[in-house]
């Protein structure tokens, strides 16, 4: 199983991007599935959360900018993100718990930058 990010690179302050996370590989279903976030030096932070449902929650932070979503059918995780401020900068991480043959796993992607320019 394998979590792959896309959708990050440069943008100004005031912005937009749109972040992807795609699962592959065999599996049954997937749970829940997060956006997480690091800046440098910095501790990972939890940004999205989505449950298999719909339900979501923010971080603060990103309330009102930010938008997660997900597509079951593509088993496909999206992060919108609007009015991006230069403190947005960091490594965006996707998280999901994917239901397997030994259970339910916790996986991670390999992280997309985002920078946002002053």
């Amino acid at each position: 199983v394998q979590l792959v990010e896309s959708g990050g690179g440069l943008v100004q302050a005031g912005g937009s991007l749109r972040l992807s996370c795609a699962a592959s590989g065999s599996f049954f279903g997937i749970n829940a599935m997060s956006w997480y976030r690091q800046a440098p030096g910095k501790q990972r932070e939890l940004v999205a959360h989505i449950v298999s449902g719909g339900r979501t929650n923010y971080a603060d932070s990103v309330k009102g900018r930010f938008t997660i979503s997900r597509d079951n059918a593509k088993n496909t995780a999206y992060l919108q993100m609007s009015s991006l401020k230069p403190e947005d900068t960091a490594v965006y991480y996707c998280n999901a718990g994917i239901m397997v043959p030994t259970g339910l796993e916790d996986y991670w992607g390999q992280g997309t930058q985002v920078t946002v320019s002053s």
